[in-house]
């Protein structure tokens, strides 16, 4: 099963989605990109993703230009709130799914409040993604 995971920035909800899903089943063929790809993947993402044991660390943010013309069975897009453009895929695929997660890099205060959200995400993309795909 081919499966492309898409955001804006491509350094959080979609990285760490990538890695469960990978992890789930490693005959899955996961990617993950956005519209405006980061510089790294967010550093707190690898972070709370080694909490759980799966390393994102060599994951890099890409751009969703260099999978338009590839056929998919799944285009997950994880973009949160309305405020936010997530990207839209026209190319061949089977099913297309939004769901939503918030962006725990937009979260302020102090460092465990952040830590907090970050793996309040983790843990709602963890559940989402198996209750679709396990």
């Amino acid at each position: 099963m081919r499966v492309l995971i898409l955001c804006t920035g491509n350094s959080c909800r979609s990285q760490m989605a990538h890695g469960f899903l990978q992890s789930f089943n490693c005959d899955f063929e996961v990617h993950s990109a956005g519209t405006k790809p980061a510089a790294r993947v967010n550093p707190k993402a690898i972070e709370v993703m080694n909490e759980v044991g799966i390393d994102i660390s060599q994951y890099k943010p890409k751009s969703v230009e260099k999978y338009l013309n590839d056929e998919w069975d799944y285009v997950i897009t994880v973009c949160g709130g309305a405020n936010e453009s997530c990207p839209m895929f026209v190319g061949n695929v089977k099913h297309r799914l939004h769901i939503g997660f918030d962006d725990p890099s937009d979260a302020v205060g102090t460092d465990e409040f952040v830590m907090s959200e970050f793996r309040r995400v983790r843990d709602e993309i963890q559940a989402k993604f198996k209750e679709i795909f396990l």
